[in-house]
């Protein structure tokens, strides 16, 4: 019964690491296209001034409406990427914890 007990704890604390990673892909490519559009919609003399320097890390991408989608591409793999991880890390975690 202890041993039901224990497996059934690991299951239920286990996370799913794919889940993890489109939920954080989905949050960070959402906000990276929205600030973007944001920016670019507020207009200025020198929009996203800051944001621009993103182009160094995500060859192609700019401040601008083109530039949103492909941020919004390299922030879904990025924040997969970034779900992935953490998913995994906690269930090492819970392995070492059980």
């Amino acid at each position: 019964m202890a041993t039901e007990n224990q497996e059934f704890a690991a299951v239920i604390q286990r996370l799913n690491g794919r889940a993890w990673g489109i939920a954080f892909g989905i949050v960070c490519a959402a906000g990276l296209f929205l600030a973007t559009n944001f920016l670019v919609w507020s207009g200025g003399p020198n929009p996203g001034q800051h944001l621009r320097l993103l182009s160094v890390f995500f060859p192609g991408y700019s401040v601008s409406f083109p530039g949103s989608l492909l941020g919004g591409v390299y922030g879904f793999v990025v924040g997969y990427g970034f779900g992935r991880i953490v998913g995994t890390v906690y269930n090492k975690m819970t392995e070492y914890r059980l």
